[in-house]
C-alpha cells in the first residue's frame, strides 16, 4: 500500500438511521459537527443516515412504494416538445390535365 495517503484520524462514531430510528457505533474518519450521547453515557460524533441495513428493503424484506408513474409523466411533459415532428410541407397537387379522369 502507498504510504501517507490513508487517513489516520479514525475514532468511534455513531451512525443513526433517522428513517427507522436505528443507531450503531463504528469507527470512522468522516468529519461531522454534531454529537450524540450513546448508551454508555459518553458523547460521540453523529453521522446521520437516510437508509441503513435496518431500513433497506433488501435487508428488511419490506418494499416501499416508489412513485414511478409521476416521474414518467413529468419526463413526458418535459420532453414532449422534442418528440413532435414538424408538419411536412403540403404536397404539390398534380396539374389538372394530368389528374386521373373519372370513368363514365
Amino acid at each position: 500500500m502507498k504510504k501517507e495517503i490513508h487517513p489516520t484520524e479514525y475514532r468511534q462514531v455513531i451512525f443513526k438511521d433517522f428513517s427507522c430510528d436505528h443507531a450503531f457505533m463504528s469507527r470512522s474518519c468522516t468529519p461531522t459537527k454534531e454529537t450524540i450521547t450513546w448508551t454508555d453515557g459518553k458523547e460521540y460524533p453523529l453521522i446521520k443516515l437516510e437508509i441503513s441495513s435496518a431500513s433497506h428493503p433488501f435487508f428488511t424484506g419490506k418494499m416501499k412504494f416508489v412513485d414511478t408513474a409521476g416521474r414518467i409523466d413529468k419526463f413526458n411533459k418535459k420532453f414532449a416538445k422534442f418528440g413532435k415532428k414538424k408538419p411536412a410541407a403540403p404536397a404539390e397537387e398534380a396539374p389538372a390535365d394530368e389528374a386521373p379522369k373519372d370513368a363514365e
